[in-house]
């Protein structure tokens, strides 16, 4: 059952990063290129590149190829998708000023680059210890504080507006479900590794989001 499971998770995997890296290249390829989809463009990128580094490693350690060294790059890559997840939120808090014709959010952009540098000097930290099979549990947790507040603020951006753009107007739900199916991951999967599945259907979120941009 195990077994299945660890199949399972790595073909969604694969399946994942590919839906991401084809919706990239079609919201590269549309005719008329707004600067909204530049940036869901560039967003799509970051996203599946830094996915690439921490869910590659893992699909090498599910099919137990190389795997001492998968475990390695399994802690890099975290790593890297911690910041390139900051950065995605980033660039998703842009695209909905522009989108909803926010001019003067200076303060609050300012607060949302604060928390998004807080999130990434955290995770470069070397008290997290990525490379070690058990990193340290309080670490997790510290580094994901501002990662959440950042969710908070792009749920509240996109659902105020929800009615103002009619093909995002379930983005919120989308990165508040997101959240919703990452968090018992940060919390719990120390204790019942089990809970780390939860992270497909957060995966499935995001390509419900890029998706969206996709279909404007």
């Amino acid at each position: 059952m195990k077994r299945t499971f660890g199949v399972f998770e790595a073909v969604f995997d694969i399946v994942y990063l590919l839906c991401v890296l084809v919706m990239s290249i079609l919201l590269f390829s549309l005719k008329e290129l707004t600067p909204v989809l530049i940036l869901a463009g560039i967003m799509s990128l970051v996203l599946v590149l830094g996915d690439s580094f921490h869910l590659i490693p893992r699909i090498m350690t599910i099919f137990k190829r190389n795997s001492v060294n998968s475990e390695q790059l399994l802690g890099i890559g975290k790593l890297v998708s911690s910041i390139t997840m900051t950065v995605f939120y980033i660039l998703l808090w842009h695209i909905g000023l522009i989108i909803f014709e926010f001019d003067n959010c200076i303060l609050w952009t300012i607060i949302f680059y604060l928390l998004g540098a807080s999130r990434i000097v955290l995770s470069l930290l070397p008290y997290n210890k990525w490379k070690e099979k058990e990193p340290p549990y309080m670490w997790g947790i510290y580094r994901n504080i501002p990662f959440v507040i950042m969710g908070i603020m792009i749920v509240i951006l996109f659902f105020i507006n929800r009615l103002a753009f009619e093909p995002l107007h379930n983005a919120w739900l989308a990165v508040l479900l997101s959240f919703i199916f990452y968090l018992p991951v940060v919390l719990f999967s120390n204790k019942n590794k089990k809970v780390g599945m939860l992270m497909l259907p957060k995966s499935a979120m995001y390509i419900w989001l890029i998706l969206m941009f996709v279909l404007i």
